[in-house]
C-alpha cells in the first residue's frame, strides 16, 4: 500500500465524518441538514437537491422551492418520514422549515452525537493505518523492504494517522462550540 493511498482514504474518512456532521443541527437552519433526504421521484429515490432550490432566508427559516410544483407534496412526505425532525409547512409553491431554538438538554444530546460521529471517524482511520501496517509488515517478511524501510514507512503511517485523528478532533471542537453557543 502506497502512502498516496493511505493518505487519501484517511482524508475519505475526514470528509465523510464532516459530513455527518454536517446532519447535526444547531440551531440555527443549515441546508446541509436536508443532505440525506431522499425523495421518490416516480419510483427513483432522488436527493432533495437535484429536485428543489434549497436556500436560507433567515437564520430560522430553510426554504425549499421545487423546480417542479407537482413535486411539492412528495418532497413535503419525504422530509417528514426523514429523521432531521421538522415539519413541513407547504403553502402551494415552496416549503418552509423553521427550525426551532434548542434546549439545553437537545444541545448535550447533539454534543453526544457529534462525540460519537468524531469516534467513528478516527476509527476508520485508526483502521486505514492497521491495514497500511499490515500491509508493510507482509512486504517487510516477503523481503521487499529492509526492516530500515519498513520502519520508516510505519513511523510515516503513524504520523499521518496523528495528523487525521488530530484535524476530526479539531472538527468535533468546532461543532461542540457551534452547537453549545446560544
Amino acid at each position: 500500500m502506497k502512502l498516496a493511498e493511505v493518505e487519501s482514504l484517511m482524508q475519505k474518512a475526514v470528509e465523510s465524518t464532516q459530513r455527518s456532521f454536517n446532519t447535526i443541527r444547531t440551531g440555527r437552519a443549515n441546508t446541509s441538514l436536508l443532505d440525506r433526504v431522499m425523495v421518490e421521484y416516480y419510483g427513483t429515490p432522488t436527493s432533495l437537491k437535484s429536485l428543489a432550490t434549497i436556500n436560507t432566508p433567515d437564520s430560522s427559516t430553510i426554504m425549499i422551492q421545487p423546480f417542479d410544483r407537482k413535486t411539492l407534496d412528495i418532497i413535503e412526505k419525504a422530509i417528514s418520514l426523514s429523521d432531521v425532525g421538522l415539519t413541513p409547512n407547504n403553502d402551494g409553491s415552496i416549503i418552509r422549515l423553521n427550525i426551532p431554538p434548542l434546549t439545553s438538554e437537545r444541545r448535550q444530546e447533539f454534543v453526544k452525537l457529534a462525540s460519537k460521529y468524531a469516534e467513528e471517524g478516527k476509527v476508520s482511520v485508526r483502521n486505514v493505518r492497521r491495514d497500511a501496517v499490515d500491509s508493510v509488515r507482509k512486504q517487510e517478511k516477503s523481503k521487499d523492504l529492509s526492516e530500515d524501510e519498513a520502519r520508516d514507512l510505519q513511523d510515516q503511517i503513524q504520523k499521518l494517522t496523528d495528523k487525521y485523528t488530530a484535524k476530526i478532533d479539531e472538527m468535533f471542537e468546532a461543532k461542540d462550540k457551534d452547537i453549545t453557543t446560544l
